[in-house]
């Protein structure tokens, strides 16, 4: 696609074919199982499955009167959109922006179905938005925005545990989280012992998981890490693999750029520059707000910040750096500013942050681009974690922790018994490193160790599957196809329902 300038559905498409054509006769020769299927019959079926998986499910656009503070009145627009059921229920985030329309929607649902296959995670697409500024309201009358919005997905069946569960997005949090569970356990879900498991990112005291708020920044920074310590994929690219001696510069200072610049700094690298947008930093740094802003740091003030960062100019984005993360909007890197990136490796944070077009440029310049389906699924996949901990209705750990910490410690005390059984006078002290595991898990690390494991598994599923279709650097097709691959075969066991 040569459009300078396509739509984000558009994007999407795009790339979710161009896997298709490449992929195509790995699935012709999958079906080879059904003995008795023709070949005529192999190519429809496989034709009619993609066509299911390429095309959206189903769409809700509604629209609802707000009374203003000042008493008057507009009428606002919400969408939600279910790409696949393929896999029950529907997961994907609100946002709420003046941008979001039914296309943006769509685009974002289709992503998220491909994002949970990728990283084998048991949920069809799904997304929502309120057409509104967030800024431009109190948080009494955003309140009632969301109550209503919820309101309007249960009276049409698009919310539930089974059916759709949305998820914080663009100025969202879970404050908005918590309004929706609350109104739908009130309204529809009272009658529903699972209700609380309506939504995700909720706050810990209303049913939330540790280790949700950092998710995505954390499987930023997780995906990264696998791909930096490959030899084979840094050999690709002419960087030594390891953090050592490496800068990064984040495009995006929220809530998955800090995190993400954070994790990175953690392991030794300099973040040499941050871009933000519209995110206000004058009080920190004396920054203005509403336009995009660059600065280059100096140090670490916080996890949400950087003292002593001096302004400069939005070229900071094509300065020279091994680690790009852009975590801002779609559509972020163009034709326009593509050839003029001066990185090793781009981490998208945020999703579809880079046209089919540009995308081709940042191969031809040999750039390692880990794309947003792979990359930013790590809120995804802890939002999974707090699903299942809504579901089972207990804390991870909580039943077990206590249990551990006895049986560890016993098992210390039975061995420096037995040494003095036997005449040697020892004192068995754990290690420093068993000492912190002695009492079991907590959830915070029983989910931050699940998020490694699963982001670990996806990245080496779409390197084997970019090694098997020789793809070179197109780590994007390669986690597309490895998306199509797993949807492909679910809708082949379970049949097309006709």
């Amino acid at each position: 696609m040569e459009d300078p300038n396509p739509s984000f559905y558009r994007m999407v498409e795009y790339f979710y074919h161009f896997a298709v054509k490449v992929v195509e006769p790995a699935l012709f020769e999958y079906l080879k199982k059904h003995a008795h299927f023709s070949e005529k019959k192999r190519k429809q079926r496989v034709a009619g499955i993609l066509k299911v998986m390429g095309s959206c499910n189903s769409s809700l656009q509604f629209e609802f009167p707000l009374q203003r503070k000042n008493g008057d009145y507009e009428i606002v627009q919400g969408y939600r959109s279910q790409h696949s059921v393929h896999r029950l229920p529907c997961k994907g985030g609100i946002r709420f922006s003046d941008q979001v329309d039914l296309e943006e929607v769509k685009a974002l649902a289709a992503l998220m179905t491909y994002k949970c296959a990728c990283s084998n995670i048991p949920f069809g697409g799904a997304k929502g938005g309120v057409a509104i500024d967030p800024k431009k309201y109190t948080v009494a009358e955003l309140q009632r925005i969301t109550r209503r919005y919820t309101l309007e997905l249960a009276k049409k069946n698009y919310i539930g545990a089974g059916i759709d569960v949305p998820a914080p997005d663009v100025n969202t949090s879970g404050r908005e989280m918590s309004w929706i569970v609350d109104t739908y356990i009130k309204t529809l879900g009272f009658h529903d012992l699972n209700a609380a498991a309506c939504v995700t990112g909720k706050p810990i005291n209303g049913g939330g998981i540790h280790g949700r708020v950092e998710a995505t920044g954390r499987g930023v920074f997780l995906c990264t890490t696998i791909f930096i310590q490959d030899p084979e994929w840094m050999k690709l690219i002419g960087l030594e693999p390891g953090y050592k001696n490496k800068t990064a510069i984040i495009q995006g200072y929220g809530n998955v750029g800090s995190y993400a610049a954070m994790y990175l700094e953690e392991q030794g690298v300099k973040v040499t520059g941050v871009l933000e947008y519209d995110c206000n930093l004058k009080n920190e740094n004396g920054i203005n707000t509403k336009e995009l802003h660059a600065y280059k740091t100096k140090n670490r003030g916080s996890a949400k910040g950087f003292s002593g960062a001096t302004e400069c100019g939005p070229e900071l984005l094509y300065e020279k750096t091994d680690i790009l993360v852009v975590a801002a909007m779609e559509k972020a890197i163009t034709v326009k500013n593509a050839d003029k990136l001066n990185c090793k490796i781009l981490s998208e944070g945020a999703n579809g942050p880079t046209t089919p077009a540009a995308d081709v440029i940042l191969r031809k310049k040999n750039i390692l681009v880990l794309p947003d389906l792979l990359a930013n699924a790590g809120g995804v996949c802890v939002s999974y974690f707090e699903f299942l901990k809504n579901l089972n209705h207990v804390s991870f750990g909580k039943l077990s922790i206590k249990f551990w910490r006895d049986s560890n410690t016993a098992l210390l005390d039975s061995v420096e018994q037995s040494l003095k059984n036997s005449n040697i006078s020892a004192k068995i002290a754990p290690t420093k490193t068993f000492a912190s595991m002695i009492a079991g898990a907590s959830e915070e690390q029983i989910v931050n160790s699940g998020l490694e494991y699963t982001m670990e598994n996806a990245c080496r599923n779409v390197k084997r599957t970019a090694l098997k279709h020789n793809l070179g650097l197109d780590v994007r097709t390669a986690a597309y196809i490895t998306s199509i691959e797993k949807i492909f075969v679910t809708y082949d066991e379970h049949g097309l329902a006709l």
